[in-house]
């Protein structure tokens, strides 16, 4: 069962609908997803960020995240990523979203107490969410717009689960 605000990986499984439905998903390694917030359409379909550690990235990777990050806020580029605490300093990389459902996590994240790991930082919260809110509507005012295709795997999980 899926919390919300909590982290966890996902199926291979997942990635390969994901290309299968058109979009891109090139990623190599296991992407750590934070469950941020249900889909108002299903409780069981919930909207998830993938992260990464900044300090794995080289200096001209920081350089370009860091540019889009202090863009101005009514560019919705300022929304793509976002810098905060988890158990390290974490990217969370918002433009690259994605619906999901417990049917496609293959395991939690868990922390130092051996649970889930829950994000309780309110304003890392505040800010995730006000991103992600802007991310999803430019995605529903230009469906597919972005690279892994959140339209499409939003509408296949909810022909899934009915």
């Amino acid at each position: 069962m899926i919390q919300e605000k909590s982290m966890y990986f996902a199926k291979d499984e997942f990635y390969n609908i994901i290309r299968d439905l058109g979009g891109t998903w090139n990623n190599a390694k296991k992407r750590l997803l934070v469950c941020l917030i249900q889909l108002p359409e299903n409780e069981n379909i919930y909207w998830a960020i993938p992260l990464g550690n900044f300090k794995h990235r080289n200096d001209k990777a920081q350089i370009r995240i860091l540019s889009y990050i202090n863009k101005d806020v009514s560019d919705i580029t300022s929304c793509y990523y976002h810098l905060g605490k988890t158990t390290t300093q974490s990217i969370f990389f918002i433009s690259d979203v994605v619906p999901i459902t417990s049917k496609y996590i293959e395991r939690e994240y868990k922390g130092f107490d051996s649970k889930v790991y829950q994000i309780k930082n309110k304003p890392l919260l505040t800010e995730l969410e006000r991103k992600l809110r802007r991310i999803l509507y430019y995605e529903n005012k230009k469906p597919n717009c972005f690279r892994q295709h959140i339209t499409d795997i939003k509408n296949f999980l909810l022909t899934e689960i009915k």
